[in-house]
């Protein structure tokens, strides 16, 4: 069992922590509690090692050149269903499906984004840029265009100090490559097509398919479903 740590300057420095809505410098803490740097830090490497030989639920964990607390790891299954059932999401579940696309596909471009979902996501997209979740990319050499990719924010957010911490994509987009191949057919054939100016057009009243079951030979019929803004 651990010892208990001097609460002297921890307590303090504990109570900032759980006010912190992003990392704090160790310079910074020091600071606020009109102390010495070193002692901040002494304490700092005192609070973390106090959680993990105790078992807490939480860690405080150094991101970058700042100091937060984050729930374990351990815990991220139980927090994210308690999160996406209940009434504390702060982002709506076509917004979280649309982030993980972009998180894993970086980068990628808003078009790639709705072929991948099989809606139109220009709306989630926009609230995800305003967010600060999601930024722009710099335009792509072949197509011209913008593509995006996740933000700082998005890491500090999840926890992560880079994007090799994402978990395996599996669990998340277990279709994703199949999706791309498919997606990449597709835009092949759909460019010979708009080559070919004798091409039949399709049917009006063809049924639409998915991009996870589209044939490849068929026309690509016209987006209009439109998700709502998270």
């Amino acid at each position: 069992m651990a010892e208990r740590v001097d609460t002297a300057l921890t307590a303090p420095l504990e109570a900032l922590l759980l006010m912190a809505t992003e990392p704090v410098g160790t310079a910074e803490l020091a600071q606020a509690l009109d102390v010495a740097t070193p002692a901040v830090w002494e304490a700092l490497e005192e609070l973390a090692l106090f959680y993990d030989e105790t078992g807490r639920g939480f860690e405080l964990r150094q991101v970058g050149e700042g100091w937060r607390l984050y729930t374990r790891a351990e815990h991220a299954d139980l927090i994210a269903a308690w999160i996406l059932e209940g009434q504390q999401a702060k982002l709506s579940q076509a917004a979280l499906e649309t982030l993980a696309v972009v998180a894993y596909l970086q980068p990628i471009s808003r078009s790639r984004v709705s072929g991948i979902r099989g809606v139109n996501v220009d709306g989630v997209m926009r609230t995800l840029v305003t967010r600060g979740l999601v930024e722009e990319a710099g335009a792509s050499a072949e197509t011209g265009a913008m593509l995006f990719r996740t933000s700082a924010l998005f890491l500090e957010k999840m926890g992560y100090t880079s994007l090799d911490d994402l978990p395996p994509i599996a669990p998340h987009l277990p279709e994703a490559s199949l999706l791309e191949a498919e997606l990449a057919g597709l835009a092949e054939t759909l460019t010979a097509e708009a080559l070919d100016p004798d091409a039949e057009e399709p049917a009006p009243d063809a049924p639409a398919t998915t991009p996870a079951h589209h044939d490849p030979g068929a026309a690509e019929p016209a987006a209009d479903d439109h998700e709502e803004d998270a």
